[in-house]
């Protein structure tokens, strides 16, 4: 596989890398050049993802780390700075679904979205902020959804926490700017990820019921694929986006331009 080297010596810590959106960011970041750090909450889907970074040649390290735990995202981000010398990127990209309207979501579920979406971006941001103050330079990539621009039914509790991560991002780069820290956020539409397949799944007598109501939200008429928004994480991760901050950056497939 060629190599290329829009992220060539850029340390790159990515969360939520075992499977999905974090994976194909970890493959691709690690195609261009990335030294990765794979974290996730599964030590051994992290592993899995640095053995296919490894066969096709790139440079990755797997972690294993609880972003709602606050000693857990400190402490990796010493390892990752102790080891690299330095963080240049941090891809919050970890995070869990919640569905349901306003009186079918439970507390409990609302306080467990929140805490994982929100509290684990906020957390693990606050753990490598000092790393990037200190070298005076940084970019952060969160993970927000175009849910934060349009409504969706029965998505209160993760339309509240991406919501949050949009909002959550633009005050960030407000104090980060005077550091060289760049802070912005994507904003992806529904991604065919293991969760949303699922989710299909258990939710769906007829699987292929399901798929067809979320098609035809899109513009495009499919849903994307992880991959669609590593691309999207790489060109913010890469120098060529030196010059958005505090931004939004919608991969959809359209759902919010049909609005």
């Amino acid at each position: 596989m060629a190599m290329g080297s829009r992220l060539a010596d850029k340390v790159c810590l990515i969360t939520g890398a075992g499977s999905g959106i974090g994976q194909a960011s970890a493959r691709l970041f690690a195609r261009e050049g990335a030294q990765v750090v794979v974290a996730d909450v599964n030590l051994e889907a992290a592993r899995a993802t640095v053995e296919e970074v490894t066969m096709a040649g790139g440079e990755s390290v797997a972690e294993e780390v609880d972003v709602t735990d606050q000693a857990q995202t400190v402490l990796l981000a010493e390892r990752v700075a102790r080891r690299f010398g330095r963080i240049d990127v941090l891809f919050n990209n970890a995070g869990i679904a919640g569905v349901g309207d306003v009186l079918e979501t439970e507390p409990d579920l609302f306080d467990r979205v929140m805490r994982v979406n929100v509290r684990g971006v906020y957390l693990m941001s606050r753990a490598v902020v000092p790393h990037m103050i200190k070298q005076q330079s940084g970019c952060i990539i969160n993970m927000s959804s175009c849910i934060a621009d349009v409504g969706l039914a029965r998505r209160v509790s993760y339309a509240a926490s991406k919501g949050a991560v949009l909002a959550m991002t633009r005050s960030m780069q407000v104090d980060l700017a005077q550091h060289g820290v760049r802070v912005n956020a994507l904003l992806p539409g529904t991604i065919l990820t293991p969760f949303v397949e699922r989710y299909l799944e258990e939710s769906y007598s007829d699987p292929q019921e399901g798929m067809a109501a979320i098609r035809k939200r899109q513009l495009s008429n499919e849903l994307g694929r992880p991959e669609d928004v590593a691309g999207a994480a790489l060109f913010l991760a890469s120098d060529e986006s030196k010059f958005m901050m505090a931004s939004g950056l919608i991969i959809d497939g359209g759902v919010t331009g049909a609005r």
